[in-house]
């Protein structure tokens, strides 16, 4: 069974950090392009960043370029946001998402399989 869960969210002050992780099992995760969306209270679920199979290629919204940071361990099939610098609007339901067989993409319909997701909350 392909799951996803993802852990680390929390609540931060503004100019703060967290990293949250995104957990694999029951396929094999490097197969796989990871993504991380988000999506704040009233608003349409957002794309943050991704990372291909391999790790070699990243691609992030201009929102977090230069403050969030995504990053992958195969070996441990899981997957990484670091996100510094964080600011109120950061403030959201973080998910991660697998594509099997797309590539790096900013569009939620190329992904398969997501997590539950978890809350970040960042205070001014």
């Amino acid at each position: 069974q392909v799951q996803l869960v993802e852990s680390g969210g929390g609540l931060v002050q503004a100019g703060g950090s967290l990293r949250l992780s995104c957990a694999a099992s029951g396929w094999t995760f490097s197969n796989y392009v990871v993504g991380w969306f988000r999506q704040a209270p009233g608003k349409e679920r957002e794309f943050v960043g991704t990372i291909s199979r391999s790790g070699d290629n990243l691609y992030y919204d201009d929102s977090v370029k230069g403050r969030f940071t995504v990053s992958r361990d195969n070996a441990r099939n899981t997957a990484y946001l670091q996100m510094n610098s964080l600011k109120p609007e950061d403030t959201a339901v973080y998910y991660c998402a697998a594509s099997r067989y797309g590539g790096v993409a900013s569009t939620a319909s190329t992904y398969d399989y997501w997590g539950q997701g978890t809350q970040v909350t960042v205070s001014s």
